[in-house]
């Protein structure tokens, strides 16, 4: 499926608050739908969603908490309907928190596995979200993500962070091939130059070095239908968004 549904990534601006304004601002912009991030929303999901809906936005993804996806599946399945979120992501690991063996990213697969079976069943989807860290190779020489994903299997998908899979040391064209059909949402964020500080090194969509006329094509053979525009750091939120949105509808105009 072509990728067609212009998504922000509700990160991106959580140092401009409050959210209710910044709706209004992507609307007129021309995103269609947002990615919350956990806890921003938890407090009182009714309340977002209410917030969403009257911006004429969606949240069909949310980032959320990987120990309550794993461990309050259930609450966290009631929380994705109320916001209207499809896609539950388990967006981050602590350090403390990341295995060292391949037995120790088998375990979380499989813990993972069984609350995307429980999301199944309630009609969402668990996916996991992609850094660096997953990248780093252990002891034995293999990829942490790759032992997550295989022990998860199908009950669980995929949100692949292109900048990130880049400054992880991996060929982000080979991660799109690789996983093609478990992909179900695509982040595509972009990175300056290693050594660059500005920004954490974070840049728009099309401003950095992940090589977008290469992989852009590669979007078609995944699952997803959203493109996903997100900065960790932006200097101006909305410099960002406008521009990464620009760049967005730029290559899907090539496409």
């Amino acid at each position: 499926m072509k990728p067609s549904r212009l998504c922000f990534a509700l990160y991106s601006s959580r140092n401009f608050w409050p959210l209710e304004p910044q709706l209004g601002v992507l609307k007129e912009m021309g995103y269609d739908s947002v990615e919350p991030w956990w806890p921003a929303y938890g407090d009182d999901p009714k309340a977002f969603r209410k917030m969403v809906d009257a911006a004429g936005l969606a949240a069909p993804v949310a980032h959320m908490s990987v120990a309550g996806i794993v461990n309050e599946t259930e609450r966290f399945i009631d929380i994705a309907g109320t916001i209207g979120a499809t896609l539950m992501v388990c967006p981050w690991l602590p350090p403390d928190e990341r295995g060292t063996t391949a037995d120790d990213w088998k375990r979380l697969g499989a813990a993972i596995a069984k609350a995307g079976a429980k999301a199944r069943e309630a009609g969402r989807k668990v996916l996991w979200h992609n850094h660096d860290f997953e990248y780093s190779r252990l002891p034995d020489g293999s990829r942490p993500i790759d032992h997550l994903l295989a022990a998860a299997g199908d009950e669980v998908g995929f949100e692949i962070d292109c900048a990130w899979v880049v400054r992880g040391g991996a060929d982000v064209a080979a991660e799109l091939t690789r996983y093609g059909r478990r992909i179900d949402a695509i982040q595509v964020k972009d990175t300056a130059p290693p050594g660059t500080r500005a920004e954490e090194g974070w840049v728009a969509t099309g401003d950095g070095i992940v090589p977008w006329k290469e992989i852009w094509p590669l979007f078609a053979r995944t699952n997803s239908d959203l493109i996903i525009m997100e900065h960790d750091n932006p200097a101006d939120w909305q410099k960002f968004a406008r521009r990464s949105l620009d760049y967005a509808r730029k290559m899907q105009a090539a496409d």
